[in-house]
């Protein structure tokens, strides 16, 4: 085996094993009981909490289940005013519509 083609199955490899563990996030549905409404809690979901962290200067990598009732009411607040969140109700809305 030549030495590009060894340097290309270790990046491979590399690329592989760092998928697996950005797939450990798991999916849950979270009450939203500010907005009485249901989010799912997926990676688009992370993508949302992770710069509400950034821009509020919290942990990112603390679970959102264990925030203070005082910040996860602040982080729904944030996330009904950034995002698509209306958005994707008003399309499942009109997906339901035309079927």
């Amino acid at each position: 085996m030549s030495r590009a083609s060894s340097l290309l199955l270790a990046t491979v490899l590399a690329s592989s094993l760092a998928g697996i563990g950005c797939a450990e996030h798991h999916t849950y549905r979270v009450y939203d009981p500010y907005y009485t409404d249901y989010h799912v809690w997926n990676n688009d979901e992370v993508v949302y909490y992770n710069r509400w962290a950034d821009e509020t200067h919290r942990d990112r990598h603390r679970d959102f289940r264990k925030l203070r009732p005082e910040e996860q009411k602040e982080y729904w607040t944030w996330r009904h005013n950034h995002g698509d969140h209306d958005r994707d109700h008003r399309d499942s809305d009109r997906d339901r519509d035309h079927r």
